[in-house]
């Protein structure tokens, strides 16, 4: 049974597939069996004030459906070390697609398949570049009404920039929506060090080891290169190299500063809150908290299903025929903001 959202509205139902009804096959399905739709999309390089790089990758608007220019748009930021391999991203482009929308996917540095060129990387606090993106895809079509979603590591970095920015925001943001995230970075990350989750850790962190050995060749100080291989866990990463690297004294200062749930209360452009109880990467508890924030706060709406596992959301009848109820969902919230007279836009830019 689904939890109310602050307004007391029932959430939309969400019915786990009789396939996939554990949070682990729920996780694990979209990964490991779907067959990503073919969607045209172009890939652009944009320069960072700091001298280095993001990849956006693109979908193009349909003309044949209405103005380009004018075609609700939607950005989305990937999860930890998702990229154009993340299957929800196909599905989020296919969906747009179909609706005549135009979307980006923002990549974080490192993850569009080349090294980035300066020390850093990216992680779950970081909002400069989002911004940055959302200020140009904003600035490029200034008639577009925009939606920001965000995913697991993106989604925390999504309700940060959010609560961080209040009311100072391109003004034709109208909604976000956040799947899945790690709303208390220092509990998730001792949750995914145990049972089963295990095996997520580990792949994350191959992948990340992998990262820093080339990182190391040009910039051989970035760490204690004699100290990687004693990496066993998230934390021991985010204590070597992200939260050093990044400006933190370490991972419990990484985890502090930039957890989401400290700055849901400033949050002022209408958000969805999409996440599932049985969440391997989180503690239950820790949603029974933003719920309790969520409540004082009008902009945000709260849907926590007691299943769905991590970005997962698996519906549908037969497992030849998959619903992705989160990806759905998103843009059914999205569409909202072109019918809703009762949202109007934030007058504010960022500035």
């Amino acid at each position: 049974m689904s939890s109310p959202s602050p307004s007391n509205r029932p959430a939309p139902a969400f019915r786990p597939a009789w396939w996939a009804r554990n949070p682990h096959a729920q996780t694990i399905w979209g990964k490991l069996t779907r067959r990503l739709p073919r969607v045209a999309t172009r890939t652009e390089r944009w320069d960072t004030p700091d001298g280095d790089f993001l990849d956006v990758e693109r979908l193009s608007a349909d003309p044949s459906r209405g103005d380009p220019a004018r075609a609700p748009r939607l950005l989305l930021l990937h999860g930890l070390e998702g990229g154009r391999q993340s299957h929800y991203a196909w599905g989020m482009f296919a969906e747009a697609a179909r609706r005549g929308w135009a979307m980006d996917l923002m990549l974080h540095r490192s993850c569009g398949g080349e090294i980035n060129r300066q020390r850093r990387f990216y992680h779950s606090g970081e909002t400069g570049d989002a911004g940055m993106v959302l200020d140009r895809i904003a600035s490029e079509f200034p008639d577009a009404p925009l939606t920001a979603v965000g995913v697991s590591l993106g989604g925390n970095q999504l309700v940060k920039y959010l609560g961080e920015r209040g009311e100072r925001v391109p003004s034709t943001l109208r909604r976000a929506v956040a799947i899945s995230v790690p709303f208390d970075l220092a509990r998730g990350s001792r949750h995914i060090s145990q049972g089963f989750a295990r095996v997520y850790e580990r792949h994350f962190l191959r992948s990340l080891v992998r990262k820093v050995e080339a990182k190391l060749a040009a910039y051989p100080d970035l760490i204690a290169a004699e100290r990687l291989p004693g990496v066993r866990t998230l934390y021991d990463f985010d204590d070597l190299l992200t939260g050093p690297v990044h400006g933190f004294a370490g991972a419990d200062d990484y985890y502090a500063r930039s957890s989401a749930i400290r700055f849901l209360h400033g949050v002022r452009v209408p958000t969805l809150l999409l996440s599932a109880v049985d969440d391997p990467f989180l503690p239950a508890a820790v949603l029974d908290e933003v719920r309790a924030i969520a409540v004082a706060n009008p902009a945000l709406t709260i849907e926590f299903h007691e299943r769905g596992g991590h970005v997962g959301f698996v519906g549908g009848r037969v497992p030849w025929a998959p619903d992705y109820y989160a990806e759905r969902r998103a843009f059914e919230f999205a569409a909202a903001m072109t019918r809703d007279s009762a949202v109007p836009a934030l007058t504010q830019r960022a500035g």
